[in-house]
């Protein structure tokens, strides 16, 4: 008998949305990226996209345990000399709190083309709103 092999014709995707509301953030991110990728499904390919997309809402509400908030840190360097530029979380969290969010699910997936392909598939919005009604999304249950 053969392992079972995934191919990009056989695969069925869903539409899964995660609250983040009172999350932390690794946590959030760590399941998002397990669902982005496929790894809860029984036909979980490592090198083909069997994932389902993601659908993040309250994003602004998501939670970071300890002193991480106040010492957490976004880097990243222009490539020009003296060109490093660091964010704070709190500051990230005030202005842009749907790309904190995505960036912890990015660092999550692999770092070549498929895990650019998987993240497209990842749908981060800061309220409680979003466009995706005519997917049929679910409430995911994990």
């Amino acid at each position: 008998m053969s392992t079972f092999m995934a191919s990009p014709q056989n695969i069925e995707r869903k539409w899964y949305i995660l609250d983040a509301s009172g999350k932390p953030l690794g946590r959030l991110a760590t399941e998002a990226a397990r669902i982005l990728r496929g790894k809860h499904k029984p036909t979980f390919t490592p090198h083909v996209d069997t994932g389902d997309h993601v659908i993040v809402i309250n994003a602004e509400k998501v939670v970071l345990t300890g002193k991480k908030i106040d010492q957490k840190y976004y880097y990243h360097h222009s490539n020009y000399p003296g060109g490093l530029k660091a964010t704070s979380y709190k500051s990230m969290m005030q202005d842009n709190p749907e790309k904190a969010v995505e960036l912890a699910i990015k660092g999550m997936l692999p770092h070549n083309k498929l895990g650019s392909q998987v993240y497209r598939k990842l749908k981060v919005y800061r309220g409680s709103e979003h466009p995706h009604q005519a997917q049929v999304p679910e409430v995911w249950q994990g």
